[in-house]
């Protein structure tokens, strides 16, 4: 069994599906056609590194091999430059496309979406789970602590989260989620055949999960492993759906919980021995999550729901000109408020933050610290969080966009 999971996890595969889809690593095609190819972009390949440490084993599972030392306890990375090649152009930018369909800021806008233009109550749930198995997820990965595919000989495409470990893939986890959240939420209030939202939530789940790979972030045991803790997680909380919708609605102890606890969770997130992005953009989704939760209590309570109107499940709404076009007004406003909200918060509570703790200003390094990355990320985005759910279709209403 440890020999499969090794294999599994290993870069090799990884690679060989990179290679099938088209994308090469240059110092590998240098090496065997005696020949080298520029790209037009590229990631780091820390080929100094020795061969033990970029396996990363099963054995030293406390070893993330993507960079090579640290310093003042952030993670430093190798050399950059452009060393991979492109021979299938349509797969490069679909999977591209797909692995931004599971970055949470697509989430933080799309899933707003579904609150202005189809039905509040979808999107409650999808917050629900999409902030439940990310938290696991990312607590997952700093715990288990296996490190993502070694370069070479695996081409890496995405540098932000190369110092995060690897296990599970919170993107496989968050497109199982959202996709099957979503089919098995939809049939009670809106109408449409199950079989075609089998297949799209297949399809998109899909994407995601191989884009992974190709982008060569995750092995094949991350990808797996993440879409399967989302589909235990379901399973396991599914039958409590209703139960938490009407607690998280009507409870008079619902907004001091969805605050208290999340707010909680940040602080206690695992301490590694260098900074990471985990803890940052766990609190960003614990924060969103915290703030819709309490919008949507606060909406309850003033019975405004701005829910389909009608006997449930309501057909579709029908894609007229017009209807396309209050859509599209909705999501510009609506973006446009979130990113205002998120950039006013996010100045002045840094400010904020910053002169309680007598930081510098100009010290841009000061917001990796917990005290001052866990409250400034979580006022920020609750508050992103409560513009959503609250504010932003009470907008709507008085420039006649519903």
């Amino acid at each position: 069994m440890l020999e499969l999971l090794a294999y599994l996890h290993g870069p090799e595969l990884v690679a060989r599906f990179q290679r099938r889809c088209g994308l090469f690593l240059v110092e590998a095609a240098h090496h065997s056609k005696g020949r080298r190819t520029r790209a037009p972009t590229g990631t780091p390949v820390h080929a100094d590194k020795p061969r033990a440490q970029q396996q990363g084993g099963w054995d030293h599972q406390d070893n993330n091999s993507n960079y090579k030392y640290k310093e003042n306890g952030f993670a430093v990375g190798g050399c950059s430059g452009p060393q991979y090649e492109v021979r299938n152009w349509l797969l490069h930018f679909l999977f591209l496309f797909s692995s931004g369909l599971g970055h949470e800021i697509f989430y933080i806008t799309c899933l707003p979406c579904i609150h202005w233009n189809l039905d509040p109550f979808l999107c409650r749930r999808l917050v629900n789970m999409w902030t439940l198995v990310m938290y696991v997820g990312q607590v997952m990965k700093d715990v288990l602590k296996l490190p993502r595919p070694c370069s070479p000989p695996v081409v890496k495409l995405e540098t932000r989260v190369d110092a995060e470990y690897g296990l599970p893939s919170t993107h496989a986890m968050a497109a199982t989620a959202i996709s099957f959240t979503f089919l098995l939420s939809a049939p009670s209030r809106i109408q449409f055949q199950f079989e075609v939202g089998l297949l799209i939530a297949v399809t998109l789940s899909s994407l995601v999960c191989l884009s992974r790979l190709y982008t060569g972030m995750h092995s094949l045991l991350d990808v797996i492993c993440g879409a399967l803790i989302s589909a235990v997680l379901m399973f396991l909380t599914y039958p409590y759906w209703e139960t938490f919708d009407y607690f998280q609605l009507t409870s008079c102890i619902s907004p001091i919980v969805a605050l208290v606890l999340p707010l909680f969770l940040s602080y206690t997130y695992p301490e590694l021995d260098y900074y990471s992005t985990t803890r940052g953009d766990t609190t960003t989704i614990l924060g969103v999550g915290a703030g819709c939760s309490v919008g949507y209590w606060v909406n309850e309570q003033l019975g405004q729901t701005f829910e389909p109107q009608g006997v449930l499940p309501v057909p579709l709404p029908t894609l007229t000109a017009n209807a396309l076009a209050a859509g599209l007004a909705r999501f510009l406003l609506g973006v446009a408020a979130l990113v205002a909200t998120r950039q006013i918060v996010k100045t002045l509570s840094l400010q904020v933050l910053y002169s309680w703790y007598r930081v510098p200003k100009g010290d841009e390094s000061a917001r990796r610290r917990r005290e001052i990355e866990v409250p400034y990320k979580f006022v920020t985005y609750t508050a992103v969080g409560l513009v959503n759910s609250i504010l932003v279709n009470r907008v709507f209403i008085l420039l006649g966009l519903y």
